[in-house]
């Protein structure tokens, strides 16, 4: 036999293997809200090939592919448990049993790492939240993908209505063709109907209304079996509480803006400051891409090394708000084409950095170039640090954090030395870390930091919403503090 059969003989087996975890891993999903990750990367619905890639990414990160053969004993061990709603992560489960050295069975470490979701420490199953889409353009039908995905234990999030101005005839339908297919980021994953009589869309078994209206205050949401939602507004048109107020109407209990909010809104950027958000509190922002994709490395940053002062440059994808070919724009520069040009303009990531991490001294400020690229943006984080260091722990540091502290779901870490940025469409972090690009000398630190300013954000914005509803379940084992 020669080498390449070798080869192909190894990898029809791992192919086998991974065909035999798909069943496990969507049975754990739908009957006990069990979500199986493999380095914060979700594995439910994924194909074969995908979970394949998935392993071997995290040679990137880890230093060493992780093998399907090494997962797969921890993952048989989890549907022999009794478990509750989780996230259940054996990358990270498969790397701490390597470290560990008390001569335990693979059964027996796996029902210890995750005992907190077993047996009497079970969750409840949460009952399922209403959720409404206000505004279906790009963020608001990259999040109805998210929550339609994340629907299939039933037990999570209810995408129950959309709500937009009248477009004329046929426009549920076109509609429903946008969210079908997306020039970026590529086709829906399942099934799309259309009820024109009902006005309803069918996606993946979720029945969503189309609701009609020019205004917030116009709609009764309990007209339509809605209770106790909470409503996503992607529209950007009101920013401050009297303006996210029209929202609260009868059904809906909370709003959440894709948009910097302004006045008292607090801005949250999950797995920074989402902790924050008072129980009571009814109306809150999930900032900007950018300051979500500059806030988690800034504070994993200033943790370790301290940061007395910064600049942030963004490079960011035009976006909907640019004019196709030069026309009027009440902001000047935004009126020249935006595929043609490079444009300045301003940013307000940096100021709004003070309101999700308040802890931070340091003065940030920040601008912003608008490139002809239709997604995926980077941040040029220029760091002033309180002490000297190097390269090489700036690295260790960013890429440990990547891995195992709790702003693992919010910071990739990267090390192909040939990384583009078509590469990170569709990456579900807020900040993926360049480290080829990475600068420091001295007290300086120069990190490049790669953000997918759409779907990125849309995860998220998700993930705000899955805290506030309680449905955002702990992940196992504990991310280290």
């Amino acid at each position: 036999m020669t080498v390449n059969d070798d080869s192909f003989t190894n990898w029809k087996h791992r192919e086998e293997i991974a065909e035999s975890m798909i069943p496990m891993i969507g049975k754990l999903h739908r009957e006990r809200d069990v979500t199986v990750l493999l380095h914060s990367r979700s594995l439910v619905n994924k194909s074969v090939v995908s979970i394949l890639k998935t392993h071997r990414f995290a040679r990137q990160i880890a230093g060493a592919e992780l093998s399907v053969t090494e997962t797969l004993p921890f993952l048989e061990t989890l549907t022999t448990l009794d478990l509750g709603p989780a996230q259940i992560d054996i990358g990270m489960l498969a790397a701490t049993y390597r470290a560990d050295d008390r001569g335990l069975s693979v059964a027996e470490f796996t029902a210890e790492a995750v005992a907190g979701a077993t047996g009497g420490n079970k969750i409840d199953r949460r009952e399922g939240r209403d959720v409404v889409l206000y505004g279906f353009g790009r963020i608001g039908r990259l999040v109805a993908r998210l929550l339609i995905e994340k629907s299939g234990s039933g037990n999570g999030l209810r995408l129950r209505a959309i709500v937009v101005r009248g477009g004329g005839d046929r426009d549920i339908v076109k509609r429903a063709s946008l969210l079908r297919r997306d020039s970026i980021h590529g086709q829906f994953q399942g099934t799309i109907t259309v009820d024109e009589d009902a006005s309803t869309i069918v996606a993946n078994g979720n029945e969503i209304r189309v609701i009609y209206a020019d205004d917030p205050t116009s709609v009764d949401y309990t007209a339509y079996g809605i209770k106790d939602a909470i409503l996503i507004d992607n529209t950007g048109k009101w920013r401050d509480r009297e303006g996210l107020s029209k929202h609260l109407r009868p059904g809906i209990d909370k709003v959440v803006l894709t948009a910097p909010g302004k006045g008292d809104v607090p801005n949250i950027v999950h797995g920074v400051n989402h902790d924050t958000i008072k129980p009571d509190e009814r109306i809150m922002s999930c900032a900007s891409c950018t300051t979500n994709a500059i806030v988690p490395p800034l504070k994993a940053m200033d943790d370790e090394f301290g940061v007395r002062r910064g600049h942030v440059e963004t490079v960011h994808s035009f976006t909907n708000d640019q004019n196709l070919l030069d026309n009027y724009h009440k902001s000047e520069r935004r009126g020249r084409s935006a595929p043609l040009n490079m444009v300045i303009t301003e940013t307000g990531a940096a100021s709004a950095v003070a309101k999700a991490l308040p802890d931070l001294k340091a003065r940030i400020t920040g601008s912003s170039i608008r490139v002809p690229v239709p997604d995926v943006s980077i941040a040029i984080l220029n760091l002033q640090l309180a002490r000297e260091t190097t390269r090489e722990e700036v690295l260790d540091h960013l890429r440990e954090v990547s891995l195992t502290s709790p702003l693992k779901r919010q910071i990739d870490f990267i090390s192909a030395p040939d990384a583009v940025s078509s590469d990170f469409i569709g990456s579900r972090h807020a900040s993926i870390v360049d480290a080829g690009a990475t600068k420091v000398e001295g007290d300086n630190a120069i990190l490049y930091l790669w953000y997918d300013n759409e779907f990125g954000y849309s995860c998220q914005v998700i993930r705000v919403v899955q805290h506030v509803s309680g449905v955002e379940y702990p992940t196992f084992p504990a991310p280290a503090v």
